[in-house]
């Protein structure tokens, strides 16, 4: 059973009192980091949802009669254009009352901590996520442990659970845990309006399998049940309402291409039938070729001929 959750008026008044400009944290130094920061103007999704993450990281708003939620925080680098961003579609930053996490990684929640202190936010996680986001370690179970790397703890995490529905104002916004690529990971999906019409938005966590040194999802005996909580989460991705697909990393939901398409009379160009299910399908498409291919490197290799 779902369980909402408010939070009232006069914890959310409490909270904007303790705001102040936001200061971000030292800037992550990575391969792809620069790429991945490249500015994105932001945007209206559709209704009271918009875009305000980079050209290679998704970070979403939505508007509210008591405030603002914010889902992810990039790097830390990232606060500073998300914060611009915000400010650019004329609302402010010390107006988040909710920040949500998809999964406990650099590029994801680097910028989080700086938000969270620029708004007095509150953080809500996973019970999996909720340690690495107050530590800024990946947890120990993470397959990409070893790869994956710090980034700032975050304060005031609270932990929630699988199917709950958060209410900020008249906004509701539901979480659906959908593990594998991290133990924690977490799809948000909620409703948005433009008069009378509405729409089923996502936005998904990564289901891409990818893993740091050593590490095999073959290996049940050292990593049991992943493979058949990524499975689950393939299931879960398949079977959301799913008018509106965003995902952690833009290019993953080839958001830049379908902006570029016509709206025809869908309220957006965003608007694309079965766009979860075929997310989840390329994921496990994905996962099957891994795991096969792990399979071949376990077996024994033949004796070469004398």
């Amino acid at each position: 059973m779902k369980t909402i959750r408010i939070l009232g008026a006069l914890a959310l008044g409490a909270i904007a009192a303790v705001s102040h400009a936001l200061e971000p944290d030292a800037a992550k130094l990575c391969e792809y980091c620069e790429t991945w920061n490249s500015p994105h103007e932001p945007y209206r999704v559709f209704g009271n949802t918009y875009y305000v993450g980079m050209k290679g990281i998704s970070s979403v708003l939505i508007a509210t009669d008591q405030g603002l939620i914010l889902i992810d925080g990039g790097l830390t680098q990232s606060a500073q254009r998300i914060d611009e961003n915000i400010r650019k579609l004329g609302f402010r930053t010390e107006d988040i009352r909710l920040i949500l996490n998809s999964h406990a990684h650099f590029d994801h929640a680097g910028g989080i901590a700086a938000l969270q202190r620029a708004s007095g936010a509150q953080v809500a996680a996973s019970p999996l996520s909720a340690p690495p986001l107050k530590t800024g370690k990946p947890a120990a179970d993470d397959p990409q442990f070893g790869y994956a790397d710090y980034f700032p703890p975050i304060n005031n995490v609270r932990v929630i659970q699988d199917g709950e529905t958060l209410q900020l104002g008249k906004q509701s916004i539901t979480a659906h845990f959908t593990p594998g690529h991290t133990p924690g990971g977490t799809t948000w999906t909620w409703r948005s309006c433009e008069g009378e019409k509405c729409l089923d938005i996502v936005y998904a966590d990564s289901l891409t399998a990818l893993k740091g040194p050593g590490y095999s999802y073959s290996d049940e005996k050292a990593h049991p049940g992943v493979v058949a909580g990524f499975r689950r989460s393939f299931n879960t991705m398949a079977d959301l309402p799913c008018d509106i697909l965003l995902t952690s990393h833009p290019e993953a939901s080839f958001m830049d291409q379908r902006l570029a398409r016509p709206v025809a009379g869908k309220g957006s160009p965003l608007v694309e039938e079965g766009a979860c299910r075929v997310y989840a399908i390329a994921a496990a498409i994905r996962l099957n070729k891994l795991l096969m291919a792990e399979k071949a490197e376990s077996k024994p290799k033949p004796a070469p001929k004398p």
